[in-house]
């Protein structure tokens, strides 16, 4: 039975490399799509609205994280409970998990909604004290956002149900699709019409309300899929804690950006002055930049984790070290390339979004600082996903979540109150070099534990 998985199963008999580009390119594209409609949109808003509008959008990057995080939270904790029933055949149980993540997706969409309308109003303004028209933008575009959040939970939820049901192919397509339609409606709203950053965010709940209506009408053709009709024979409760608790590791992942980006904005409130504005618009044209570029390594990251996991669970133990070694290579090379480019093209880079000289400044003096261990972040996510994938998720939590939710935050207020305001961003390498030092010491550990073989020791007829 082993010899035809073996035969049978790409992720244990193909090349290691060739692996890393059938699954992690694909995913590269779409998550680099999703990247690249932020870098569109700032630079829509940017170039024909002006630094007010970056600025209030930027203001509003923590809570448009809170949002992804809570959606990730449902749509993440019921593909992992749905992708065990399916695989087992149990279509029943399979049903009664999709219809109750509906429930709770929905409960939590609106119970957002309403807390939001009783505090985000005055918690806006008193984080924008002295910004009125910053306050009010970010109000105007997190209202639509927040409005919209029911459809982006059900998009969500629906689109990883897809994945679990074996239509990887029809969300690639989808995704690339959909964010094609987000950039064209954001363009016709924000430049065409006017609409500045309500534009933005009405562009992006439009086109996720197309992406579901195109994903429901899927569901209803394809018989493969769990039915419609389900969401009329299986209780909308139920299941609940379940799917928290499965959903919960990628959804603090979000939230921890969310509270390293609130720390920032908080700290530059704290510390005033009048150029408050542009240091917010050029701040979220470094988060933007940043994170266009961190989509690939994500993707790279996942594919890891799928490819040293099947292998882990097939008993190919060196092989899956091949993998890690593999990763962390390309990691490593991907971020240093980055790094040298970025910090060669930092000084003008700003110039891609807004006209404001002091805008395009500012975003060269925080970006430089900030990539100054930037190559190693790479091999360090890899690293925490090849953990999870073996099943050791405090190791995974020490890495991916020590920096946003601890060292982050303390060191920005630390920068921030003795020093400079400028040097506030040297906030983020002090936070890297930790992580380093802790990712330098988990992998030693690791080693002289017997668990992770060195590559002069693994095996030429399972290596590419």
């Amino acid at each position: 039975m082993s010899s035809v998985t073996f035969e049978e199963n790409p992720f244990l008999a193909a090349p290691v490399g060739r692996l890393f580009v059938t699954t992690g390119v694909p995913m590269a594209l779409v998550m680099a799509m999703s990247g690249l409609l932020n870098i569109v949109d700032a630079a829509f808003l940017g170039r024909y609205v002006g630094p007010i509008a970056l600025a209030a959008v930027s203001f509003s990057f923590p809570a448009v994280m809170v949002l992804i995080a809570l959606g990730s939270l449902v749509g993440g904790g019921m593909s992992s409970l749905l992708a065990r029933y399916l695989g087992s055949n149990d279509r029943a149980s399979a049903s009664a998990i999709f219809v109750s993540a509906h429930g709770l997706c929905l409960v939590v969409a609106f119970g957002l909604i309403a807390i939001f309308l009783l505090i985000g109003p005055p918690l806006l303004a008193g984080m924008a004290q002295g910004n009125g028209e910053v306050s009010d933008l970010a109000r105007t575009y997190l209202l639509i956002l927040v409005c919209g959040v029911p459809l982006q939970f059900l998009m969500n939820l629906h689109a990883d149900a897809v994945r679990s049901e074996g239509r990887a192919n029809f969300m690639a397509v989808l995704s690339v699709g959909v964010t094609l339609a987000n950039i064209v409606l954001n363009y016709v709203l924000i430049v065409g019409l006017r609409m500045g950053v309500a534009g933005s965010a009405w562009g992006t709940v439009i086109a996720q309300a197309i992406g579901l209506v195109l994903l429901v009408d899927l569901r209803r053709r394809d018989r493969r899929l769990l039915p419609l009709a389900a969401l009329r024979h299986w209780p909308w409760r139920g299941h609940w804690r379940s799917i928290l608790a499965l959903g919960l590791p990628l959804s603090l992942s979000f939230l921890g950006m969310a509270l390293s980006s609130g720390a920032v904005i908080a700290a530059i409130h704290w510390r005033g002055g009048p150029s408050y504005a542009e240091i917010i618009a050029a701040y979220g044209i470094v988060t933007r930049v940043f994170g266009f570029a961190f989509m690939p390594l994500m993707a790279l990251a996942l594919a890891t984790q799928t490819i040293v996991g099947t292998n882990v669970g097939a008993g190919l133990h060196a092989r899956a070290d091949a993998a890690l070694t593999r990763a962390l290579w390309i990691a490593l090379i991907y971020c240093g390339v980055l790094e040298i480019a970025l910090l060669a093209t930092s000084a003008d880079l700003g110039r891609a979004f807004v006209d404001d000289a002091a805008v395009v400044a500012g975003a060269g003096a925080i970006m430089r600082p900030m990539l100054m261990l930037y190559a190693f972040s790479g091999p360090i996510l890899v690293l925490a996903m090849y953990f999870q994938a073996i099943g050791r998720p405090e190791r995974t939590a020490i890495l991916m979540l020590l920096k946003p939710f601890v060292l982050a935050p303390i060191l920005i207020f630390v920068f921030a109150s003795l020093l400079s305001p400028e040097h506030l961003w040297f906030a983020f390498p002090a936070a890297d070099c930790v992580i380093l030092i802790l990712a330098a010491s988990v992998l030693m550990r690791h080693r002289r534990a017997g668990q992770l073989l060195r590559p002069s020791h693994i095996a030429g007829s399972v290596t590419p």
